[in-house]
């Protein structure tokens, strides 16, 4: 297996397993290489069957929030395993046991260790787990889009964004929804003339066509190809004015244009 190793689940789900990449460094458990992170399990049966079929051992959960697709399999997994769950603490998710706030530093038992990025906009509850190289940006930003505004407003999904988009352009993007085929569909009615778009989109489609896996994604390739991290780009904000009908304000005013664009879509 090469980790993060993504299990499908439901429609387009995914649920990362995530492996030390550090074995046998001091003070690591003996089994280690075979310890694990779960990542927003939001069913049990085929993480279960992915873990007995690779003699896998998890050691924590965890949820970047609320919704039922990120956390329906905990109760099953923590009746299976008795596993600590990760989690916003500003939530009612089942089994939490270590509730997380803003800027907070985990280290798990497989050796490693993530900062907690409060980012709301999706959900009011909405966090990420960073480490050096790598993002789990759970429904915060997609391969080539973000999340729809449920519980949070634009201007928060605009922060949180902005946020992430300041991590260091070889950040792998490790998000939790199979979207970026439709998302760069949509991408390029917002940019016809951006050859990274054009690019990208043969590609993913090649991918998806021949039923592939289109994550990670990376920091620097959004910043290229995905418009809600592009509102200060020109052509990105003569897009939304042009489909507003009206003078774009700035960037955040261009984000709330093209989120409410997608959503109609």
């Amino acid at each position: 297996m090469i980790f993060p190793f993504a299990i499908p689940a439901f429609s387009d789900n995914y649920i990362w397993l995530i492996a030390a990449d550090n074995i046998n460094s001091p003070g690591q458990a003996d089994n280690a290489e075979n310890m694990v992170v779960i990542i927003d399990p939001g069913t049990a049966d085929p993480v279960i069957k992915c873990l007995q079929d690779n003699k896998l051992q998890p050691c924590a959960i965890l949820v970047t929030h609320h919704c039922y697709d990120h956390t329906n399999g905990i109760s099953a997994l923590c009746q299976h395993y008795n596993l600590p769950v990760y989690g916003p603490a500003n939530s009612i998710i089942p089994e939490l046991s270590h509730p997380l706030h803003d800027n907070d530093e985990i280290s798990l038992e497989n050796n490693l260790s993530f900062q907690v990025m409060a980012t709301p906009g999706h959900t009011l509850d909405h966090l990420c787990y960073y480490r050096p190289g790598m993002l789990f940006s759970g429904d915060t930003l997609f391969s080539a889009g973000c999340g729809r505004i449920k519980e949070g407003s634009p201007a928060q999904m605009f922060k949180s964004l902005t946020r992430l988009a300041n991590l260091p352009d070889n950040t792998q993007i490790f998000c939790t929804h199979e979207y970026t085929l439709a998302n760069l569909k949509f991408a390029q009615q917002v940019e016809p003339e951006n050859n990274n778009i054009k690019t990208r989109l043969a590609y993913i489609q090649q991918q998806r066509d021949e039923g592939q896996i289109t994550l990670p994604s990376t920091m620097a390739e959004e910043h290229r190809s995905n418009p809600f991290l592009r509102c200060s780009e020109p052509s990105v904000m003569a897009a939304a004015s042009r489909f507003a009908q009206r003078p774009v304000k700035g960037p955040e005013d261009t984000f709330k244009i093209i989120r409410f664009w997608k959503d109609t879509w």
